[in-house]
């Protein structure tokens, strides 16, 4: 998903003739602790409520200085980008610009963290698995292969780079269609994959939740 597609027409914009105290207005009505300050069609920065809060509520915004003001994504930027801005700045709101440095407006974090949870497929029932692999090891489509040989797709996943520094393996987190996963813990068994931890619901019969338990204490020694 593109951040062209997440603005949201209904969040307001600031503009500097507005007073302190309809910014605060407006946040508290919208629940956001951020808005976007732009002038004209010029994107001018962030205001946030604890900076408002410290200023008169008849002053008008010009009074105030805005944060992060070269700080914004391009309409065609994609969610894991925007994500990535969000934390790299901990913003609560994300001012969209074209090249020209247009503003074009505005999207909320919150409303971003659930299409993401949505596109993770955090709705869909299923079984989550966890490997450790080092970083050379991953192969997303020799996982694909060895999890769809048991008749099991891979709804979502990612992966997070070991730091070896610190001798920490990288992990690959998979979210399964199903959450009957004997078979794939079996195969990746087989293939001597590193199962860190497996969640589901389905309870596992007492040979395989054995078989499980030995390898994850083993794992753990």
């Amino acid at each position: 998903m593109l951040a062209e597609e997440l603005i949201d027409p209904l969040l307001p914009t600031l503009r500097p003739t507005d007073t302190v105290g309809k910014a605060l207005d407006w946040m508290q009505e919208f629940r956001m602790t951020q808005l976007v300050l732009a002038e004209e069609e010029r994107y001018a920065g962030i205001l946030s409520e604890e900076r408002l809060m410290n200023a008169d509520e008849e002053d008008f915004l010009t009074e105030v200085q805005p944060e992060h003001p070269g700080i914004s994504v391009q309409p065609y930027q994609h969610m894991y980008d925007l994500l990535r801005t969000t934390q790299l700045y901990q913003l609560d709101v994300l001012p969209v610009v074209t090249e020209d440095q247009i503003f074009v407006g505005s999207i909320s974090v919150n409303e971003l963290l659930k299409r993401f949870a949505d596109d993770l497929g955090t709705q869909e029932e299923g079984a989550i698995v966890v490997l450790q692999m080092d970083d050379r090891d991953y192969s997303m489509s020799e996982v694909s292969r060895l999890v769809e040989s048991n008749d099991v797709k891979i709804i979502s996943s990612y992966f997070n780079s070991g730091n070896y520094e610190n001798n920490q393996s990288g992990r690959l987190t998979l979210k399964l269609n199903r959450r009957n996963i004997k078979a794939v813990i079996a195969t990746f068994e087989r293939y001597n994959y590193v199962i860190e931890s497996v969640f589901t619901a389905e309870a596992l019969d007492n040979t395989d939740q054995e078989r499980l338990d030995l390898l994850l204490r083993y794992l753990n020694m």
